[in-house]
């Protein structure tokens, strides 16, 4: 059988090569999360909090067919600038190499290429799930079911606030997905701190984290581990001045007749607008609270597998 067209950079090899935690991160956030140049700045800017937390990032993409499990400087760079880059969930991720496309990876399409990499850890900024009205639409996030069967730990600061998060949360019990807190008992609200949902599991340091996910292995349970992890007070756009902005742009985009996947982006898009670019400001901050938190789960799990081999 052919090789899979899958390269790792040279700076994930050599953690690889010599056993240091690494951590994988998404490039939609790159190709369709904002404009260039920030969106460089901001991808750069994650990169170096992993660094600075003693793990290595690898930051996943597709390009030209081959599967990149971390991107060099002018890959990046490339990418960042590259207009119509298909956006990769797990539908599409096959199809995108088998045509020698070039794709920015999802939450679910990048916990596969972890996967694939032997990569245990991805940080993220909020994950897809069930959105507002599914119970007409039935739209639903890949990202629900990929937690439920690919054994990565996930760090993001909970679903995004845009959804149906109570329901979100349902499916994910339905699933068996454990959901843990960190430091706190309620579940996380992406550009909130706290929201009146109770997280199902608690958990207050890194290494509870990786003791769990490396349980999880022992036991040969499917599937991965959702980290909700607050967003720092100091950057958090609060759930009550929050609540109204997102009826207000939900209402804006049924009147529009926005669906499918146009939803996601144009809520995003008006809530920015709405907040007055505070919501982007809160994301940026959020995104680089959960790098660091991964890159400390990652350097626990490298430890507690070597004390396992000795």
């Amino acid at each position: 059988m052919t090789p899979l067209p899958l390269v790792r950079s040279a700076e994930v090899s050599a953690a690889v090569a010599t056993a240091k935690p690494i951590v994988a991160l998404e490039s939609t956030i790159i190709t369709h999360g904002m404009p260039y140049p920030q969106n460089l700045d901001v991808a750069r800017l994650v990169e170096n909090d992993i660094r600075a937390a003693g793990a290595t990032p690898a930051t996943i993409a597709v390009i030209e067919g081959t599967l990149h499990i971390g991107l060099d400087e002018t890959q990046l760079e490339r990418l960042a600038q590259t207009k119509s880059v298909a956006k990769l969930s797990r539908a599409d991720l096959a199809a995108c190499m088998a045509t020698g496309g070039t794709g920015a990876t999802t939450v679910a399409a990048t916990m596969i290429a972890a996967r694939l990499a032997d990569i245990e850890v991805f940080a993220t900024g909020g994950i897809g799930g069930v959105h507002r009205g599914a119970e007409d639409s039935f739209d639903v996030s890949a990202d629900l079911m990929e937690l439920a069967q690919t054994p990565v730990t996930v760090v993001a600061a909970g679903a995004k606030a845009i959804l149906d998060v109570d329901k979100t949360l349902e499916v994910l019990e339905t699933q068996g997905v454990p959901v843990i807190a960190v430091g706190q008992n309620s579940f996380p609200a992406f550009w909130s701190a706290q929201s009146p949902l109770q997280a199902p599991l608690r958990m207050d340091t890194a290494a509870e984290i990786a003791r769990a996910h490396h349980m999880r292995v022992r036991l040969g349970l499917p599937g991965g581990q959702l980290v909700a992890n607050p967003i720092p007070i100091a950057d958090e756009i609060a759930a009550p001045e929050l609540a109204p902005i997102i009826a207000q742009a939900q209402s804006d985009a049924d009147q529009h007749g926005i669906k499918g996947k146009a939803v996601t982006p144009y809520l995003l898009q008006r809530i920015f607008e709405l907040t007055k670019g505070r919501s982007l400001t809160a994301n940026i901050a959020l995104v680089r609270n959960n790098a660091r938190l991964a890159a400390e789960i990652a350097s626990e799990l490298v430890t507690l597998t070597r004390d396992a081999g000795s």
